[in-house]
């Protein structure tokens, strides 16, 4: 499958409504998309394996433990703590390969099992560190898929609140910290931790693909463009850059737009 062909998957996942949005799937090309000629089998085999033995365990476990024990045990899902920043960390084939990633990218695995079982499970945009949310007889609980999937106390969600540097008044509002984001949000963020950690290492096609990515899918959000345009002006892309600034403009980013563009025309002239 050429970049192209991909990009256009991620288009029509863009797309799709928030209710329909293809979690996996999206996550799968966005990977593709990044390092291409890869197959998808094994990746979608482990979602396979991962659903069997939850099934298996649903039978006579809670759901929190169920999912904790069927992929952080069963499967050995860790959070790479060896080498954080390795990319692999943040490609969803590497990390089904591995076994080894990224807190929000394991998650993408507990997220498509858990639903596949018919637990109600959702991403939370917790600071800091991504988090599941899973809904339970005794009320919503939070588990950590860095760490196995396990679940992660109401008293400790305050101090890792704390420790991002909120107030306590904002930590200790644990219904705001573990509202649930979209899968659309889910996969964001994660191009987001891409595009972050490319452009801190110099990397910067690699961070103007996460970019594209996140430009397919959300086109009705004009930051993604500001983001391609920063990482093509860093590689020397002017025209390039005047481009991504022109799509931003013309999705209502006109201020930031409008003031980057001048800058680079300047350089142009």
């Amino acid at each position: 499958m050429t970049r192209e062909e991909v990009e256009r998957g991620l288009a029509a996942a863009g797309a799709a409504p928030d209710a329909r949005f293809p979690l996996f799937e999206a996550a799968l090309n966005c990977a593709l998309h990044e390092d291409g000629g890869r197959e998808l089998e094994s990746a979608r085999a482990l979602a396979e394996e991962a659903q069997t033995h939850l099934q298996r365990r649903l039978r006579t476990e809670r759901p929190e433990d169920a999912l904790c024990e069927a992929l952080g045990g069963d499967l050995s899902l860790r959070g790479d703590l060896m080498t954080p920043e390795d990319y692999a960390n943040c490609d969803l084939i590497a990390v089904c390969r591995r076994r080894l990633g990224l807190s929000i990218t394991l998650g993408l695995l507990y997220l498509e099992a858990g639903r596949r079982c018919g637990l109600k499970v959702a991403g939370v945009d917790f600071p800091g560190h991504f988090l599941l949310r899973i809904e339970t007889d005794e009320g919503p609980m939070a588990l950590d898929p860095f760490e196995g999937g396990r679940v992660v106390l109401p008293s400790e969600l305050t101090q890792r609140a704390l420790s991002t540097g909120l107030t306590p008044s904002v930590a200790d509002q644990l219904n705001l910290l573990m509202a649930p984001v979209s899968d659309r949000q889910v996969l964001i963020r994660l191009q987001n931790q891409i595009f972050a950690r490319a452009m801190r290492a110099g990397a910067f096609e690699r961070a103007e693909r996460s970019g594209l990515r996140r430009g397919l899918l959300d086109p009705k959000d004009h930051r993604p463009w500001l983001d391609v345009a920063a990482a093509r002006e860093s590689q020397g892309r002017l025209s390039g850059a005047l481009e991504a600034l022109a799509r931003a403009q013309a999705l209502g980013g006109v201020g930031a737009g409008a003031i980057s563009g001048e800058r680079l025309r300047r350089r142009l002239n």
